[in-house]
């Protein structure tokens, strides 16, 4: 009688996910598929008819040329910058036994969930000649001076340290994997310390290491708000502010001339990946042991010193710029020394009470945000069952395919929404474009694998036996996910839902093209407000963002039992 019923059961459950799984896949090829077939299409169509036309025009404007040439200038020396500071600093946090950890670490990652946008303000606003931070201490430069940031180098710069913590992530799980008995057993044969990070650290660390350079590439390609902020004022365009300029000048006409810029761009970004593959595929160094993790090497009588200039080095690099976006919000208006007589709060009150498209900025951020979050997770717990519990290959691909999106610049993902949704909906026919919800489905398909990295590494340390039970016992595979499964993942799901909240509510890359009057995001409204010359608006309202991103960063810490291992990117 057992064993019917066993049968009975798995019978049952497999009808559940028979009809669960194509629904899913159905999603991620809508969330996936569609909006980079449909960009392709439109790169040969010209009026609804096959033609070469867009290509062109698009490949034969010199504009063209030179934003891919500053393209790949800004990616490349971006992604160096970020290889050095992120290497150093995995290095040090990884195998030394420098104190505070947690604190350093928590400061370095810091710059990575702040938006682009932010960081660009903040390092304009301490280095302008109407820094009030600099002007304090009489090293402001003569009113009218051009800021050094509006330069290409400044583009770099910021690249850099907005991205070096992307390089520091992947390397510190690297370094974590790294195995105690190498190390012990090179230190017990009379290596020193520099001879056992030549011989056995950096060759082990060639993975990952080259995928961090991958990530921070593809993510300095695609970056669009700190070459707004600095490249646009000095002329200085790369592929996504051309586009974006584009788009603003000419509207839908040249929708098929900017998705050949989007496949420009997506090809570039492709080809960097490719390229990461094809060096780990050359030299491959593989961990076949599993062991504690390596004891951490003595710094001895350095160990101060290097403290010392961590501490300063982070500070003087997240400090200095917030303290100078701070101060500059307080000011009332550009030029005014900053003291207690003349500091007022009604850039605040303006940004937060007065001003309609702020208000509904912080609405709809808040309200998208939060949407995608539930609804990624909603996507992400299902999903993530497939693919950790059913190792098939079509899952694999299905893997894969959701990473498309996030690995493309979010200036294609807001072009292919764009060409997927300016007619209305078929059958329906509701058009979502100039609405909200196009940035919804745009923060869906890009963030989806924000969402689902964490849930998936919660199955990953789920013991199966209590999902089986239930499955025995003749729950269907919904209520076993509603009652059994979710609970157990809920805390690795609640960590990728603020992953996608924090990066979705500071977010200006896919809703700079998206949005609309009424549908405005913060990221907009900042950029507005810089673009008209209302610097101290625009700081208020990226204060503000920063003090909510910070709040909630910290907030999660009182979860961090909970949660597997490396989820929380900002905890050692």
């Amino acid at each position: 009688m057992l064993s019917v019923k066993s049968s009975r059961a798995l019978t049952s459950s497999r009808i559940g996910e028979r009809a669960l799984l194509p629904a899913l896949v159905l999603v991620v090829a809508i969330l996936s598929l569609l909006p980079l077939a449909r960009i392709a299409i439109e790169a040969v169509m010209q009026g609804g008819a096959f033609s070469l036309e867009p290509l062109r025009r698009a490949l034969g404007s010199p504009a063209t040329w030179t934003a891919t040439r500053n393209s790949l200038e800004t990616a490349i020396g971006g992604t160096i910058l970020s290889a050095l500071i992120g290497g150093v600093m995995a290095l040090l946090i990884g195998l030394s036994d420098i104190r505070g950890r947690n604190a350093l670490v928590f400061c370095f990652v810091l710059p990575l969930m702040i938006a682009p946008q932010v960081t660009a303000l903040a390092w304009l606003q301490l280095f302008g000649p109407s820094s009030p931070l600099l002007g304090a201490v009489g090293l402001a430069p003569p009113l009218g001076a051009r800021n050094p940031l509006y330069s290409r180098g400044g583009v770099i710069a910021l690249l850099g340290l907005q991205y070096a913590p992307l390089l520091f992530l992947t390397l510190r799980a690297g370094l974590r994997a790294l195995p105690r008995e190498l190390i012990e057993a090179a230190r017990a044969a009379g290596a020193g310390r520099w001879t056992i990070l030549r011989t056995i650290v950096l060759p082990l660390m060639r993975p990952s290491l080259i995928a961090g350079v991958a990530l921070c590439f593809v993510s300095c390609l695609g970056n669009f708000g700190i070459p707004a902020f600095l490249g646009i004022p000095a002329n200085y365009l790369v592929l996504p502010t051309l586009i974006y300029q584009r788009i603003a000048g000419m509207g839908p006409a040249v929708l098929s001339e900017v998705a050949v810029l989007s496949i420009l761009i997506g090809a570039i970004a492709m080809l960097g990946v490719m390229a990461q593959f094809a060096f780990a595929e050359r030299r491959d160094a593989r961990i076949i042991t599993t062991s504690s993790r390596a004891q951490p090497m003595e710094l001895g009588r350095w160990r101060l010193p290097i403290e010392a200039a961590l501490w300063l080095a982070t500070l003087l690099v997240i400090a200095l710029p917030l303290l100078a976006l701070v101060m500059t919000s307080l000011t009332p208006a550009l030029g005014v020394p900053l003291n207690a007589g003349t500091a007022t709060l009604k850039n605040y009150a303006f940004v937060m009470f007065e001003h309609d498209a702020s208000r509904r900025a912080f609405r709809n951020s808040f309200g998208l945000s939060l949407a995608a979050a539930l609804l990624i997770v909603v996507i992400a717990a299902p999903l993530a069952y497939f693919i950790v519990w059913r190792r098939l290959r079509a899952l694999r691909v299905l893997n894969a395919l959701i990473e498309l999106p996030y690995a493309m610049p979010g200036v294609v993902m807001s072009i292919a929404a764009i060409l997927l949704f300016l007619r209305p909906l078929p059958l329906l026919g509701v058009s979502i474009y100039n609405t909200v919800w196009i940035i919804l489905f745009a923060y869906l398909a890009r963030f989806l694998v924000l969402g689902l990295r964490p849930v998936i590494s919660g199955y990953q340390q789920l013991d199966r036996a209590v999902e089986e039970a239930a499955q025995v016992a003749g729950a269907r595979l919904p209520k076993r996910l509603v009652s059994v499964i979710t609970p157990l993942v809920a805390p690795a799901a609640a960590a990728g839902a603020l992953l996608v909240f924090l990066t979705a509510f500071n977010e200006l890359t896919v809703s700079a093209l998206l949005w609309s009057s009424g549908a405005e995001t913060l990221g907009v409204v900042v950029f507005s407000f810089e673009q008209g010359g209302d610097s101290g608006y625009a700081s208020a309202i990226a204060a503000l963002t920063v003090l909510v991103t910070i709040l909630l960063m910290l907030l999660t810490l009182l979860m961090a039992r909970r949660l597997p291992q490396g989820v929380l990117p900002w905890r050692d």
